[in-house]
């Protein structure tokens, strides 16, 4: 898994009181103060803390910078795809209530835009009275994205099975899938990202209670990736197999990387996706596909690291191609090593899932790690929510999958359990709501 950014969504620090943003120098000075009135307040005693607290509330201190971080709601594209994965993660997918039509879908589609907006702003967020639960009070919006999405079974409910996408046709079965259907698919899809836990499940609180009497919960999937400023630089995450997992992510300064990730405004079909391509509502849009990756721990873990470096087709200490280099020196699959065999293994992850390999297809991930406790069988119930976005699903996740299905080596310490594929707009310009040139045209 691995976080890109394209440069259109930066991260900006919150403005201060008098509304002027912060510079970084401005930020860390105002921390280096309240870290020295906080000191000073410990020796004073009572009564000067009980000065600072009044001082507080006539001065709101300045947000730190984890806290600060603001990605915009509104734009081109739907916040929660190209940015860096965030700590903490929730996916939840919904199913309408009986009787809900286009018209009540459009309204919840409404709500749950306005409350985004609202949660997303920059500086101190806010969040409709209705729904607020002061969960988030003290926080900022730590890049707390909420990206919408649209399973198939949406079209038919809400009458609108003549603007279904073609791209969005079910995925196929694949063999060494253990699919749990009631852990799958769904009408509507979110998904939420954030730097602070309790600003994720604040906005998943708001975002249920919004939907209430519309739609109803059918699956909720949790997870986490690592916190900002955890390591020394900026590293491409490790997954709970502890290896480096993303290396080979398409960037957005790729060539072709818009139209690997994104519907294009020149190609899109008619409203049926009739001839191929995706509807003219989808532009800007994507389609993700969302698999609950089980990862076998135990029996990862009996393997030598240099086992299951040749699993992978990298080293597990810094990521390096098993046919050398650093992490980001291009994989030769040709190379043979000094015992005269292939320096990547045949069936190792890298060469199987490599876009070479699969006639150039490629994918975005985006994903967190997952741990439930232990399962039924007596082992970690860990692994990958593994959310991968493409333009095309069908020429995108399905060849690459079916290539790892029948001949990856990481499969045999792998279990796919739940799966789902949906279509996720564009985003939603002021004023909008995400969906709208769909439930509207």
């Amino acid at each position: 898994m691995s976080t890109v950014d394209d440069g259109t969504r930066a991260a900006a620090p919150a403005p201060d009181a008098a509304g002027a943003p912060l510079s970084r120098r401005r930020l860390l000075g105002t921390a280096g103060a309240a870290g020295a009135a906080g000191a000073a307040g410990l020796v004073a005693g009572g009564g000067a803390g009980a000065g600072i607290a009044v001082a507080a509330r006539q001065h709101p201190a300045a947000l730190t910078s984890v806290g600060a971080a603001h990605i915009p709601f509104e734009g081109v594209h739907q916040a929660g795809i190209v940015e860096p994965a965030q700590t903490c993660g929730h996916l939840v997918a919904f199913d309408l209530a009986a009787g809900a039509d286009r018209r009540a879908a459009a309204a919840l589609m409404r709500r749950w835009s306005d409350a985004a907006r609202a949660m997303t702003r920059a500086g101190r967020p806010g969040t409709p009275a209705v729904y607020d639960d002061q969960v988030a009070d003290d926080a900022g919006p730590s890049s707390l994205t909420v990206t919408f999405g649209f399973g198939r079974s949406f079209f038919a409910r809400t009458g609108l099975t003549g603007r279904l996408p073609q791209a969005l046709a079910p995925l196929p079965h694949f063999p060494a899938d253990a699919l749990d259907p009631h852990r799958s698919n769904g009408d509507l899809w979110v998904q939420i990202g954030a730097d602070d836990a309790l600003v994720a499940f604040h906005a998943l609180r708001v975002l249920q209670k919004a939907a209430r009497d519309t739609a109803t919960v059918r699956w909720q999937m949790n997870g986490f990736n690592r916190t900002p400023g955890a390591t020394a630089r900026p590293m491409t995450v490790r997954n709970l197999m502890g290896q480096i997992d993303g290396t080979n992510n398409p960037k957005p300064s790729d060539p072709g990387f818009a139209r690997t990730v994104f519907v294009p405004e020149d190609g899109v079909a008619g409203a049926s996706g009739a001839g191929g391509g995706s509807p003219a509502w989808m532009a800007g849009g994507s389609y993700a596909v969302v698999r609950r990756i089980r990862m076998l721990l135990d029996s990862w873990d009996h393997l030598s690291v240099e086992r299951q470096e040749r699993v992978i087709g990298r080293r597990k200490s810094d990521g390096a191609p098993l046919s050398g280099g650093t992490e980001t020196t291009p994989v030769d699959l040709e190379k043979f090593g000094p015992d005269g065999l292939i320096a990547i293994p045949g069936d190792a992850h890298i060469r199987v899932a490599a876009a070479a390999s699969n006639s150039g297809a490629a994918m975005l991930r985006r994903g967190f790690s997952y741990h439930d406790g232990i399962g039924a069988d007596g082992t970690p119930d860990a692994g990958l929510l593994f959310v991968a976005w493409q333009a095309d699903p069908m020429r995108g996740f399905v060849p690459v999958q079916r290539k790892l299905d029948g001949g990856d080596g990481l499969s045999r310490f792998i279990r796919h359990e739940a799966s789902g594929l949906f279509a996720v707009p564009g985003g939603a310009a002021a004023g909008e709501y995400v969906g709208q040139r769909l439930l509207e045209s």
